[in-house]
């Protein structure tokens, strides 16, 4: 079984393309210093170690109009 699952991290965006989103580009700050939020991560990859944060609500993101070119941000 996965953790967490598909269905809790849903309950938490949007969208599953939100979810992709969101979880890469934690992935790739973890990538450049690992300061994982979780104490005691269940998986070893960033990717893992993104969507745990994701589910534990510790990642907040914010959506940007057109206008804004179009960049999303994501905050801790």
């Amino acid at each position: 079984m996965l953790y967490p699952s598909i269905d809790s991290l849903m309950q938490k965006l949007d969208s599953k393309y939100t979810l992709v989103t969101v979880a890469a580009k934690r992935a790739r700050q973890l990538q450049v210093n690992d300061n994982s939020e979780i104490a005691k991560p269940v998986s070893h990859k960033h990717v893992g170690k993104a969507l745990e944060e994701i589910n534990a609500e510790m990642l907040h993101y914010t959506t940007s109009t057109k206008e804004d070119n179009g960049s999303d941000e994501l905050g801790e």
